[in-house]
């Protein structure tokens, strides 16, 4: 089939964002063509085999409290897949581990002293009750999370998380974004106050598979390998300029990360909208993925406050999906997130786990390399835009500077943060909104 051609709207990204708006488009009876730059849908939940079964290259689970994804799912005809279970989670702090999934847990956390405990746990409290985020905007997580809690829950427990998320942006990072993440995650809790996730069996990606399969049978196109080098005005709509040709539309929804949208429209856009959507800096990921022959914990979602570890968890997946969904394999994720100039960036698999090996042996004093029978290196350099103080203020609306233009990204769901949910949320809002 050739690309050049005529439709309604023209989407530019097969995430989760893209392929929502692109569905909210077809149904409604109008001519949609999603062009994206891989050969796979679904974004950073782009999946990989193991033992026969998919696997994300990243990481992925979602809230009880996730309304959006839950809802699109069971109009996907995919509620069967879903599994919700309780979760354990744990810290790694001064050579030991300590269990962090319930309240009672947080009694026994003996790094901090027993007023600190308690003022950690009133931190959350105080947190979940603030319901107007804006008085939240002018001060950073640094600053918002040591009025809470005090220096040392801050020292002990945030900063190192804040650190090793976002490196060298940590003290920016607005106490929105903190609240945020505090108040999602008590809100998905059952009623002994253990954390509930939930999971999609064979992959997050089948959302998006079958999401490009309702786009299709409406009608509409996804078109894979075609990277999008140029966006611009056309008579009174669009064009985007590809290494397959050109595909035109009345409309276009570009649903990358800001910097790749600004490299597509620099050479019509005025330059200040085309800063304002540099502007926004986002840090990289790298993510180590092992294949084991065993466990090496019972946890699922290890945080690592150990500013000596060069990763900021450790999230052994198959203490969350069984290893017998993998042949057996125990599934290990290592996340760092890191500047694409970080020298880490740039590994190889193999360098990465050769750095990797002795810092993860001295966690677990047990490990042998033998018990390593696969790894796997995935990289996004768009991983995670900085949210900052008064973020509301930089984020570039939805309406582009020109009629018929328009983004729609993870840097602009606030104040929530990026995920599955709010990227399905987001796209749905505006492909009801263009038709």
């Amino acid at each position: 089939m050739a690309l050049a051609h005529k439709t309604g709207v023209i989407v530019i990204g097969a995430g989760f964002t893209g392929l929502s708006a692109a569905y909210e488009i077809a149904r409604k009876g109008v001519a949609v063509t999603v062009l994206e730059a891989e050969d796979h849908v679904g974004g950073l939940a782009a999946a990989f085999d193991v033992g026969g079964q998919r696997l994300e290259r990243f990481y992925h689970h979602w809230f009880t409290n996730d309304a959006d994804v839950m809802q699109l799912i069971d109009e996907l005809g995919l509620t069967h897949l879903v599994e919700v279970n309780p979760t354990n989670t744990g810290m790694y702090y001064a050579n030991s581990f300590f269990r962090l999934s319930t309240p009672w847990d947080l009694l026994k956390f003996t790094p901090l002293s027993l007023i600190d405990r308690i003022r950690l746990g009133l931190l959350a409290l105080r947190a979940r009750r603030i319901e107007h985020w804006r008085m939240l905007e002018s001060k950073s997580a640094h600053e918002w999370l040591h009025e809470l809690g005090g220096a040392n829950v801050y020292r002990v427990v945030w900063k190192p998380l804040l650190e090793g998320k976002f490196g060298p942006y940590a003290e920016k990072v607005s106490a929105v974004w903190f609240w945020n993440k505090l108040k999602l995650r008590g809100g998905s809790r059952g009623r002994g106050g253990e954390e509930r996730l939930a999971y999609l069996k064979g992959g997050f990606v089948q959302i998006a598979e079958v999401l490009a399969l309702r786009i299709r049978s409406l009608g509409g196109r996804v078109e894979l390998n075609v990277p999008v080098t140029c966006v611009e005005p056309d008579g009174g709509g669009w064009k985007a300029t590809t290494p397959r040709g050109v595909v035109s539309g009345d409309k276009i929804v570009v649903t990358t990360a800001l910097p790749i949208a600004a490299d597509m429209i620099r050479g019509w856009a005025q330059a200040d909208y085309v800063k304002r959507l540099e502007r926004i800096h986002y840090i990289g990921n790298v993510c180590l993925v092992l294949e084991l022959d065993r466990s090496l914990s019972e946890t699922y979602w290890l945080n690592v406050n150990d500013p000596g570890f060069p990763f900021v968890g450790v999230i052994e997946h198959t203490n969350f999906e069984r290893a017998e969904t993998y042949a057996g394999k125990h599934i290990v994720y290592l996340s760092k997130y890191l500047p694409c100039s970080d020298p880490l960036y740039s590994m190889s698999a193999d360098e990465l786990l050769d750095y990797a090996f002795p810092h993860l042996q001295k966690m677990f004093p047990a490990l042998e390399r033998n018990w390593i029978t696969k790894h796997h290196l995935w990289k996004a350099a768009y991983s995670q835009p900085v949210v900052e103080k008064h973020y509301s203020a930089l984020i570039p609306p939805e309406d582009g500077p020109s009629a018929g233009f328009h983004i729609c990204s993870m840097a602009q769901i606030y104040p929530e943060d990026r995920g599955t949910n709010y990227a399905i949320r987001a796209g749905r809002k505006i492909g009801r909104r263009l038709v």
